[in-house]
């Protein structure tokens, strides 16, 4: 049985919307595929039916049956898919204040062992932020990957005093990737190990090649390589590969402005300064 008290369930349960049985906006079906790709496990194996069987009683029966790495990871889980929906527009970014999202990932660090995550900048902060001239030089990546992500750097830079949020989010978005993905393949061990690292159906870690951004952020959080204020502000950076295709950005509504564009380099700034130390 996880560790939540009385307090810990109430945030949760808020968080999660589920005082009418349900869970958030998930079906029976979409609430199974994701506690299946995502957090590697059938919720509705017998072991997790509580009472009526709800959505809501099934996490309940969730909680009271698994045990505390698990019911952690499935929290990160469950506030990195909340982030999402408000992005593509199926949840209300209102229904999930910051406090309420911050108190329930402290209950999450706390079943995964670590200490309660501190304040978090707002917005505005984090934008306002100054990295000065950020340099990869200090990731200390194989040169000829390296050589690249340089040139993208520069061109994220022309591409925000163009104007065009779009391409500057694209950029963003796949040199975070290739970063993280060269800072694994440094310390494979680390990132193989952590307990929030992707796993298959048959519950072994994913090749690096098969992670998604969303999982080396995770992961890299994880293992405190970067700040909570990375993983924070990464929900636009974290489906850039899906607002390639045209037909997906339109059925999402996803219309980047140019504040979401500095968001997504601000993201990366940060993530390459913390990731140098």
């Amino acid at each position: 049985m996880a560790k939540l008290t009385t307090n810990d369930k109430q945030i949760l349960e808020k968080l999660l919307q589920m005082r009418s049985g349900y869970v958030l906006n998930f079906s029976d079906r979409t609430m199974g595929e994701f506690f299946s790709d995502d957090v590697q496990l059938d919720i509705y194996h017998q072991k997790y039916n509580y009472a009526s069987g709800s959505k809501a009683n099934r996490m309940r029966g969730f909680w009271q049956a698994a045990d505390d790495a698990l019911v952690g990871r499935s929290i990160e889980k469950l506030i990195s898919y909340i982030d999402t929906q408000v992005v593509v527009g199926n949840l209300k970014k209102e229904a999930f204040p910051d406090e309420l999202i911050l108190r329930a990932r402290n209950i999450a660090q706390r079943l995964l062992g670590f200490k309660s995550a501190a304040p978090e900048p707002t917005e505005e902060e984090f934008i306002a932020k100054e990295f000065g001239d950020v340099s990869i030089d200090g990731l200390r990546l194989d040169s000829g990957i390296a050589g690249i992500l340089v040139q993208r750097i520069e061109e994220i830079k022309r591409s925000l005093k163009a104007q065009a949020p779009l391409a500057a989010i694209f950029l963003c978005g796949s040199t975070l990737e290739g970063i993280l993905l060269g800072v694994a393949c440094t310390k494979p061990m680390e990132f193989n190990q952590s307990a929030l690292s992707p796993k298959d159906k048959a519950g072994k870690v994913k090749p690096f090649h098969d992670w998604a951004l969303n999982d080396f952020i995770n992961v890299a959080r994880d293992l405190n390589l970067v700040g909570e204020d990375v993983k924070k502000f990464s929900h636009a950076l974290r489906d850039f590969r899906n607002y390639i295709h045209p037909y997906q950005q339109m059925s999402s509504g996803f219309n980047p402005d140019g504040h979401t564009a500095k968001i997504c380099w601000q993201v990366l700034q940060a993530a390459i300064t913390q990731l140098s130390k």
